[in-house]
C-alpha cells in the first residue's frame, strides 16, 4: 500500500514538474527590457571584428536577461528600447572610445503606435572590454565605465517609462540612476561630472530629480497617459489635454530655456505634436503653434504644417 501511494506521489510530482516546464515561469520572472543592441565600428580598420560581435552579444544578455528591479512586468509589458554603440577609436587592445545612440519608445493604449520618449546621443563613451569577458554590475558602486554607463541608462529608461504611466512614478529609478552618477564622480572617464559639459549623464539625471523642474515630469505623465492614451477612443479630448500639457513646457522654458531635458523632449515630440494638432480645430492649432514657436524658436517654421489646410 505504501509503495503504491509513493508511486502515485512521484507520478503526480513529475506531472507538476513537466507542467511548469511546458507552461513556463510566471510573468513575475519576466525581465524589464526588450532591447535591440548594436555595436558597430565603421571607421576602425585592420582589427579583429570578433571583439565587437562578442561585446554586442554580451550587452544583449546583460540587458535583456537580467532582472533589474522587483517590479513584476508581463512579457508584453517589457520596455522597448534600442542602443547603438559606435566605436570610433581603439585606444589600446582592450580600451575603446565612441558614442551611444539611445532610443526609448512607449506603446500608446489601444493602438499599434509607439511614441518616442527619449532619443539621445552620448558622445562621451570610453570603456574597456576584453572579448568573452562576462559583464557584471554591482549596485551603489562604480563597476566599470561600460556596465555603469549601460546601467545608468537602463534605470533612466525605467524612470522615464514609469513617469509616463503615473505621476512621478519614476522616482525610485531616477534615484538609482543618480546613485550611479554619484559613485562615478572619481572615475577618469568623462560624462559623469557637472563640469564635463552641459550635455551628459550628470545633467540628465539632475534635470529629472531637481524639484524645480517637476512641471517637465508632469508633462511626461499628462501628455502620454491623459492625452495620447485616450486618442484612439476620444481623439478630441486627448488633443485638448495635450494642448494643456504644452503649457507645462512653456512654464519650464520661461524658467530655464536652455534646460537639457526640455530640449530632448522637444526633439522627441516635435513631429508627434505637429501630427496631433494638424487634425485640430483652428483655435487648437493657433494655440499650439504660438506656444511651440515660443519654446522651440529654432524650429518655428516646422510648426507651420499645423496651420496648413487639409
Amino acid at each position: 500500500m505504501l509503495n503504491t501511494l509513493s508511486s502515485i506521489f512521484r507520478t503526480k510530482s513529475l506531472l507538476i514538474f513537466l507542467f511548469v516546464l511546458l507552461v513556463g515561469l510566471p510573468d513575475s520572472k519576466s525581465q524589464e527590457f526588450l532591447a535591440d543592441i548594436r555595436v558597430t565600428a565603421p571607421t576602425i580598420e585592420g582589427t579583429d571584428r570578433r571583439v565587437f560581435e562578442s561585446l554586442q552579444q554580451a550587452l544583449y544578455d546583460f540587458i535583456n536577461n537580467r532582472k533589474w528591479t522587483n517590479v513584476n512586468l508581463k512579457n508584453q509589458e517589457r520596455i522597448e528600447c534600442s542602443i547603438l554603440i559606435t566605436v570610433k577609436e581603439r585606444v589600446s587592445s582592450d580600451e575603446f572610445k565612441g558614442s551611444i545612440n539611445l532610443v526609448l519608445r512607449r506603446p500608446v493604449f489601444k493602438s499599434s503606435y509607439n511614441s518616442v520618449l527619449f532619443n539621445y546621443v552620448d558622445e562621451s563613451f570610453q570603456f574597456r572590454y576584453i572579448e568573452s569577458q562576462p559583464l557584471d554590475y554591482i549596485e551603489n558602486s562604480y563597476s566599470s565605465s561600460l556596465t555603469s554607463t549601460i546601467a545608468f541608462y537602463l534605470y533612466y529608461f525605467l524612470g522615464l517609462d514609469f513617469d509616463s504611466f503615473s505621476l512621478y512614478g519614476g522616482d525610485p529609478f531616477f534615484r538609482v540612476a543618480e546613485s550611479i552618477v554619484n559613485a562615478a564622480q572619481n572615475a577618469s572617464e568623462r560624462g559623469w561630472k557637472a563640469f564635463d559639459g552641459n550635455r551628459n549623464r550628470y545633467w540628465l539625471v539632475e534635470n529629472m530629480t531637481n524639484p524645480a523642474y517637476r512641471p517637465l515630469r508632469q508633462f511626461l505623465y499628462e501628455y502620454h497617459r491623459l492625452g495620447l492614451d485616450i486618442m484612439s477612443e476620444k481623439p478630441d479630448e486627448g488633443r485638448v489635454k495635450i494642448g494643456e500639457t504644452l503649457k507645462l513646457l512653456e512654464q519650464t522654458w520661461r524658467d530655464r530655456p536652455n534646460l537639457l531635458m526640455l530640449q530632448l523632449f522637444l526633439d522627441a515630440k516635435r513631429d508627434e505634436i505637429i501630427n496631433v494638432f494638424s487634425q485640430g480645430s483652428p483655435q487648437e492649432k493657433t494655440k499650439a503653434v504660438n506656444i511651440m514657436r515660443e519654446i522651440d524658436p529654432a524650429n518655428a517654421s516646422k510648426y507651420e504644417k499645423i496651420l496648413a489646410p487639409k
